[in-house]
């Protein structure tokens, strides 16, 4: 069993290489610990059972943990920056038709879920595609 146990942790690593998204990396983990087990010649339904929990378990708790130190440096876009800005109306928003709003130098076409007139600032809830979503302040 000690072969199946290789091929299964390379295998996974070879997923984990691919997806780069935390998908299988406690399983390569816990595969490593059925490897060792598989050494001290103990029943393959004991490696399995170890191999399944213990890969749950890990994912369990620590994803969360490892995603959130992972994600510590993320930096916000061109487009990110603008989120929770808040800017002028340079041309009128009504429900049906978007308008303009002028936020951070820049002229970017907007929609909002009521009529809000030229002049007025406005937060930027959000983006959708090149639209900012914005609300009246």
């Amino acid at each position: 069993m000690d072969f199946f146990w290789l091929i299964v942790v390379l295998l996974l690593s070879f997923i984990e290489l691919i997806t780069v998204d935390l998908v299988t990396i406690w399983f390569i983990a816990s595969g490593l610990v059925a490897l060792l087990l598989s050494f001290f010649d103990i029943a393959f339904p004991i490696q399995f059972g170890t191999f399944v929990i213990l890969g749950l378990v890990l994912l369990v708790t620590t994803r969360k943990y490892l995603q959130k130190m992972l994600k510590k440096n993320r930096y916000k876009t061109n487009l990110d920056r603008v989120v929770d800005m808040e800017g002028i109306v340079t041309e009128k928003i009504t429900k049906n038709n978007p308008g303009e709003v002028k936020v951070d130098g820049k002229c970017w076409t907007a929609i909002a879920n009521k009529t809000i007139d030229k002049g007025k600032t406005v937060k930027i809830i959000k983006i959708e595609g090149v639209k900012l979503i914005v609300e009246e302040v």
